[in-house]
């Protein structure tokens, strides 16, 4: 078939884009492609029209592939393929450069097969660089900078143009992403990002220099958390690994890194107490190291922690100059006798027996192996005697791995420690044995262990497991490791602890009260299984000393040989906890749920940021006597089943940091909340407890510790694995309070005061006028001083027709103050706190008639459709009355719709 020569005079491209203009119109794409084919053959000059279309094309949109211009493009290029002779070659040098220039223009999408298109048909990775490099710089003019930078990695202009001019923007706009991409395969330019990212987190960085750079940027509050130095931190030592790079390079995120480490350490020695000083003092000079102000830092967390004595003897060991010691650490060193001048630490490695105390057998899961069972691995000849048992078939080994804690210097390390236990003894690979860990028979082992789908490995959360087995065998990263016969107890666990949950999803769930709730992972299993916990303050061990202590060799051991007694029990009678007959069946089908998992947690975690996120609005209370029950309460004791409901009032509790999200929950229902700071310590909260009478709410680890300092019953542990709307249901449910709509925000949000004024809408205005937050923006433009002169008026009408606004409903709760207390001048309470007059929107003034503020922090609240949001929330532990309920499934359809 001939094709059609194009015409002597051509078709005119506006009269082609106006055909093809048609069937898009209608989305008739198929007449539309056929149009296409038949115009761009009777076009004169193909090339020159196809830009004279694309630059007139109507709807242009970044990144849409459902724009007009996009399906003619495609088109265009589907349509040259069949006529070879259309090309840019065939045009003089000077024809086409002009159409070069001219496509180059249209690279302002980030759609990248049009942009890939246009690159292809026009040859513009021909063009001079210097061109090339002034239509970026045009484009950063136009605040296009994510197509800037796709651009010049589409042309590989990396090394023409300057990085942070690039990066910078992209990282602004949370585009890091991106950036990453710009530098990857350029090993300075991946330096120079880490080193960029890391001066973002000196203490002398300041966001608004860097603004000032880009002052056409708008920074939403979003980028801005995206840029602090936690966020930053995370991102920089991911960098690191990803680029190979060193960690000198990265000085400040280093250095705040081991500080966090160092807080850390003293947390859960002093505050947690679950670290041994052998193993701090370990922990504690890998962290420190050689950096003078972490020392410093050291100095002054002990004299806060323990004392003047231990403070004054570290900063003797680090020999830190008098005029940066805290006060008192000198003139201590000079009263210390020689023997106190040293730290001086027991050599348990020797005279630790290997059969624990009594209390310890009493209180944690115990192998049943004597010390003659339990074998070092580190020659070849051992490894052969090990391999002979281990690898028999048949056989079941639990396996478990050890590696010396780096607090996230450092992200995935090297193995120290194998261990692998049979039935009748443990084998412990010393990978820290003179060239045991490289030794070809060593590596040849590891993978006949994993690869004999006849031997069953048992492990626990193996993934991280497996990560720290290919930093160490870089091997294992060219050849895998097979992986047969494996089976992760962890799997099992989730699969246990899901029926549990099924089990009582028709009843209120249950509150971990007591010493399971301080217990997680592998230990919680041990003792669900078997009945007692894991001694885990061996954890986070040095693994990497040698000698190892016996605690340190009596905790790897049972690690290992745990995971045996557990998968015999489960075996044994799996329907007693909800498992299937089949152990190994669990694996695979727990994982396919996971990414249902994932996506209802990210749904639940944006509801709870959406409640956050509102004002909520104060109400009032007043306080009744303290009845029996609430002195009971306040003892510690649970309230039995036949007692009356208490009112959240009569509940007074202290959240520990980790469980922020609980408190906000139980105070916007009426409970009084106290809650721990980041940066305060738990000791703070049993401080709390004792002298106000409160009941502590925490989660994990600190259960134990925050329990003996309060009595039995005065601490109740939450899981944390639930979510704070779950933990904070569990609550009520267990100390039977029940509250009402009118508790709803009986409390302030932001401090936990009952007491507040009601400010009416003409008093609000006239403040904030006082403020100087309700003036002309601009007094030299008339049009905004109409505008702003109209606002006025209609608010002026609004004033005087509306009428003295009632109290809502839901505030009776609270106490209300006079506004005659109010400092007219200062606008400040009797407290000294000002009215927060900056966070209310002019705009928020015709329709709201009352706003109440609260007295002790002057935070302002107003009605809003939050109200409706947590009655839909708590609907199963709210008592509504009759009275309530037409009103309440208003509010709570109002906060659906919302």
């Amino acid at each position: 078939m001939n094709r059609t020569a194009p015409e002597a005079t051509g078709l005119d491209p506006a009269v082609l884009r106006d055909q093809l203009f048609e069937p898009w119109n209608r989305k008739d794409l198929q007449t539309l492609h056929l149009l296409a084919l038949q115009g761009f053959s009777k076009l004169s000059e193909p090339l020159e029209a196809l830009l004279t279309i694309l630059e007139s094309c109507p709807g242009k949109q970044k990144s849409r592939s459902h724009t007009l211009g996009y399906h003619i493009l495609m088109e265009f290029q589907t349509w040259m393929k069949d006529h070879s002779e259309v090309t840019l070659s065939s045009l003089s040098e000077r024809q086409a450069l002009e159409l070069q220039r001219r496509a180059l223009s249209l690279l302002t999408d980030t759609q990248p097969s049009f942009v890939e298109s246009l690159i292809y048909i026009y040859h513009l990775s021909s063009l001079d660089p210097a061109i090339l490099r002034l239509h970026i710089v045009k484009l950063q003019a136009l605040n296009c900078y994510k197509e800037a930078a796709v651009l010049c990695i589409k042309f590989k202009l990396q090394k023409e143009l300057n990085m942070e001019e690039i990066c910078v923007p992209l990282i602004l706009q949370d585009k890091l992403s991106l950036a990453e991409s710009y530098v990857t395969g350029h090993n300075h330019l991946e330096q120079r990002l880490v080193t960029l990212l890391d001066s973002w987190c000196h203490p002398s960085f300041s966001v608004e220099e860097i603004s000032k750079r880009f002052p056409r940027l708008s920074l939403s509050k979003h980028c801005m958390s995206q840029i602090q130095p936690k966020m930053l931190i995370k991102h920089i030592f991911r960098l690191v690994e990803k680029f190979s790079i060193e960690q000198g390079l990265c000085p400040n995120a280093l250095h705040k890194r081991r500080l966090n480490s160092l807080r850390f350490l003293m947390y859960k020695r002093f505050v947690e107490k679950s670290m041994t000083e052998d193993n701090w003092s370990d922990h504690v000079q890998y962290v420190v190291a050689d950096d003078l102000e972490l020392q410093i830092n050291l100095v002054e967390m002990l004299v806060k922690y323990c004392g003047l004595q231990k403070a004054s003897q570290w900063s003797l060991r680090y020999n830190i100059p008098r005029y940066r010691l805290p006060c008192g650490v000198w003139e201590t060193q000079q009263s210390l006798p020689p023997d106190l001048q040293q730290i001086c630490l027991s050599d348990s490695a020797q005279t630790e027996e290997w059969t624990p105390s009594q209390f310890h057998c009493q209180k944690f899961y115990q192998v049943p192996l004597t010390k003659d069972k339990v074998h070092f691995v580190d020659t070849a000849e051992a490894l052969q005697r090990c391999q002979h048992i281990v690898l028999k078939e048949g056989g079941i080994v639990g396996v478990d791995m050890e590696w010396q804690p780096t607090f996230g210097c450092i992200s995935t390390q090297q193995v120290a420690l194998i261990q692998l236990a049979v039935f009748d003894q443990v084998f412990l690979l010393d990978l820290c044995a003179n060239g045991f860990c490289q030794h070809p028979d060593t590596i040849s082992f590891i993978r006949s262990l994993f690869s004999e789908r006849n031997v069953l490995k048992l492990g626990y959360g193996m993934t991280g497991d497996l990560k720290s087995l290919l930093a160490t065998w870089h091997q294992f990263l060219e050849e895998p490791l097979k992986m047969e016969g494996v089976l992760d107890l962890l799997s099992i666990h989730q699969k246990i602890q899901s029926s549990k949950v099924n089990r009582t999803q028709n009843g209120p769930k249950e509150v971990m009260v007591g010493e399971d709730s301080a217990e997680k992972g592998l230990s919680l299993l041990v003792q669900q299984v078997i009945g007692k916990p894991l001694d885990k303050t061996e954890q986070m061990s040095n693994w990497e000393k040698r000698p190892l202590r016996i605690s340190q060799i009596r905790y790897a051991v049972a690690d290992a040989y745990c995971l045996l007694d557990v998968y015999s029990v489960l075996s044994s009678n799996p329907a007693s906890f909800g498992l299937p007959a089949d152990l190994r069946s669990i694996s695979s089908s727990q994982s396919e749920k996971s990414g249902d998992k994932k996506q209802k947690e990210k749904q639940a975690k944006q509801k709870k940021q959406a409640l956050g996120k509102e004002e909520f609005q104060g109400a009032q209370r007043v306080s009744p006597p303290r009845s029996d029950t609430e002195k009971d309460l306040l003892c510690g004791k649970k309230p039995s089943e036949d007692s009356p409901p208490l009112p959240p009032q009569q509940l007074r509790v202290v959240c520990d940091n980790m469980l922020q999200g609980l408190g906000r929950y139980l105070r916007c229902l009426g409970v009084d909340v106290v809650m721990l700071e980041n940066t305060d310590d738990h000791r703070v909260a049993a401080k709390l407890a004792q002298a106000e009478g409160r009941v502590i709410l925490t989660c994990g680890q600190p259960f134990q510790s925050l329990r003996s300092q309060v009595g039995e019953g005065r601490c109740l542990s939450l899981d944390c694995s639930e979510k704070a709307r779950d933990q904070a249901v569990q609550v009520l449910k267990h100390f039977n309070v029940q509250p009402t709509p009118s508790d709803i925000f009986s409390r302030c949000q932001a401090c936990n005061s009952d007491q507040y004024v009601a400010v009416p809408r003409e008093d609000m205005v006239r403040m904030l006028k006082q403020k100087g937050f309700l003036q002309d923006q601009d007094n030299s433009d008339h049009t905004q001083q109409r505008s702003h002169q109209q606002e006025e008026e209609k608010l002026g009408d609004i004033l005087t027709s509306s009428v003295t606004p009632e109290l809502p409903r839901y505030a009776l709760q609270c106490r209300w103050a006079s506004l005659s207390g109010l400092d007219p001048d200062t606008l400040t309470f009797p407290g000294g706190a000002p009215i927060q007059l900056h966070t209310v929107p002019p705009t928020l003034l015709p329709r709201i008639p009352l706003f109440y503020v609260c007295t002790r922090c002057g935070k302002v609240f107003w009605e809003g459709s939050h109200f409706g949001r947590v009655l839909s929330m708590f609907q199963e532990v709210l008592h509504i009355t009759d009275e309530d309920s037409e009103s309440a499934a208003a509010l709570v359809k109002a906060g659906q719709q919302n």
